[in-house]
């Protein structure tokens, strides 16, 4: 499961589908309505909210939005009660990481849109999350200083 901190825009069809249907099983999740993925570590920013589920509604939102902007037909029934003006703070470092990762699947899945992205020198986060100083987080796998 990746919860990007980036802004939606950034994915490809594929990544952007994948994030909608991963978001949507982090919302169960919060909402108990599954057994797996109950501890998943991306889902500890949420959880430290104090309305997780409208939370998640708010940045599945976004996620919307982008998908009907590129004329998707996710099912926006999908989404609850959002939370729209809350703000997570997450670390530049968080940022930054994801974006390098970005750029190596599509590298190997779609090297025609990451050509498309060749002009962006700092990505803009997912309007959920507000940058601040830090790093990577600990939760992200065989990242030097970050746990395992």
């Amino acid at each position: 499961m990746r919860i990007w901190t980036l802004h939606p825009k950034y994915l490809d069809p594929p990544g952007l589908t994948a994030l909608w249907r991963e978001a949507l099983l982090a919302r169960k999740v919060l909402l108990n309505r599954t057994r797996g993925y109950r501890h998943h570590p991306q889902l500890q920013r949420f959880r430290k909210c104090a309305r997780p589920v409208a939370t998640i509604n708010a940045y599945l939102m976004v996620v919307y939005l982008e998908a009907a902007s590129r004329s998707y037909h996710f099912d926006q029934t999908k989404i609850g009660r959002a939370q729209l003006a809350v703000s997570v703070p997450e670390a530049l470092g968080q940022l930054e990481y994801e974006w390098r990762h970005l750029q190596a699947k599509l590298r190997a899945r779609n090297p025609r849109w990451l050509r498309s992205l060749s002009g962006v020198r700092q990505p803009e986060p997912h309007p959920l999350f507000h940058i601040v100083s830090g790093p990577v987080q600990p939760w992200e796998r065989g990242v030097r200083g970050a746990e395992t």
